[in-house]
């Protein structure tokens, strides 16, 4: 039987943090997880390049049916605490746009600060091992694994959602929690893209597959403005992963793909200025000239300007600012960013991550229902939820 005081299952974002934390308070900790290697959803984040916190977080940038959850963590540990942390570490980094912050050169800059934390505060870690049985104890827990039993105090479980099960996600967390009582709210892919069935759309997708540009998507009332990506599947782009969260089977997506113009002025301004200039040429200035075809001939017949009426002028301007497409699905979460749902976090304490029906027992990061938008912040809900439960394990 081997003992210690903590011990987190989840090598990730969270659990890095949380083990690197509490074992600068003095604590044993045991960090444990059955993939080969550490941080694998950190290495492939961001293209390889780790957007590890965004400069306007707030918890309005973040999804949970208990929206004021997430409130004290993200008080208590902000994005400038861990920017402290990766400047004292020399990582060279920079703002890519609306506050994202990447790492200069790759996405191991920031595991190898955690690890090198982990390293210095006596953080243990051993991968490769896997659990096979949690049962409480009077003064604790005590895990069956592969690589024997262990007892602690406090168990922390930091392995995350069903995001990217290629990279080892599973749904072993859900099961601990409900194994202890806890309530786990209906998961499903958020920040992912979307799949197209309806022939003729599908088409216009794969013809222009590829092709980005800047556009407001818009879902359930709530507006994003980034770039729109075409895909031989589909529709994604930081725009249409930001809506995917908001979106439900059925429900409509619209996309305002002039976001910098009103567009039914701009057309009868064309009319009058060019009356000559078909409006797939008009078009060909603010898309690429194979957007600009295909969409002026699919949409609405191309002709010269002088040639439509009031009516389908307007007609033509709704189209261009309102596009309304009906998803098929989404890729799932095979590529999905992040997992909406999760452990109902009416049952855990805001303050301390701990399971408000099991004591000792802590939940940190994705595995809970908070999820961010894209760019930053989920990190950041990995980097307080885990300081939040640190000092309490």
């Amino acid at each position: 039987m081997q003992n210690t005081d903590v011990i987190i299952i989840g090598a990730g974002a969270a659990g890095l943090m949380c083990a690197l934390t509490a074992a600068q308070r003095g604590r044993r900790v045991q960090l444990l997880d059955h993939a080969n290697k550490p941080g694998k959803k950190i290495l492939m984040s961001g293209g390889g390049r780790c957007n590890f916190t965004n400069m306007y977080s707030e918890p309005a940038n973040f999804l949970s049916q208990n929206p004021h959850f997430c409130k004290s963590a993200l008080a208590r540990y902000t994005q400038w605490d861990f920017i402290g942390l990766v400047a004292k570490h020399g990582v060279p980094y920079h703002e890519k746009k609306l506050g994202q912050l990447f790492c200069d050169n790759k996405s191991s800059d920031i595991l190898d600060m955690l690890l090198a934390e982990c390293d210095s505060a006596g953080a243990q870690l051993r991968m490769d091992t896997r659990i096979e049985q949690i049962e409480k104890t009077e003064d604790g827990y005590l895990l069956e694994t592969s690589a024997g039993p262990w007892r602690c105090q406090s168990l922390v479980i930091a392995s995350g959602g069903l995001s990217i099960p290629t990279l080892g996600a599973t749904g072993f967390g859900y099961q601990v929690a409900r194994q202890f009582g806890h309530s786990v709210l209906a998961t499903r892919a958020g920040l992912v893209p979307f799949t197209i069935t309806e022939p003729q759309l599908k088409a216009l997708c794969t013809e222009l597959s590829g092709t980005s540009l800047d556009c407001v998507a818009t879902c359930n009332g709530t507006s994003f403005r980034e770039n729109l990506l075409f895909t031989h599947r589909g529709l994604s782009g930081p725009a249409i992963l930001q809506v995917s969260s908001f979106w439900e089977a059925g429900d409509t997506v619209e996309i305002n793909l002039l976001p910098d113009h009103d567009a039914l002025g701009w057309l009868q301004q064309q009319q009058a200025e060019r009356p000559n200039s078909e409006l797939k040429t008009l078009l060909g200035e603010l898309f690429t000239r194979k957007m600009a075809n295909l969409v002026a001939e699919q949409w609405f017949v191309s002709r010269p300007m002088k040639q439509y009426t009031p009516a389908e002028l307007a007609q033509v301007a709704e189209k261009l600012s309102a596009w309304q497409v009906v998803p098929a699905g989404t890729e799932g979460y095979r590529t999905a960013e992040v997992t909406l749902g999760g452990v109902d976090t009416r049952e855990v304490s805001s303050k301390t991550m701990e399971s408000l029906k099991s004591p000792g027992l802590y939940f940190i990061g994705e595995v809970l229902d908070v999820s961010g938008h894209l760019g930053g912040f989920n990190f950041q809900w990995a980097w307080a939820s885990a300081n939040a439960a640190a000092q309490f394990v």
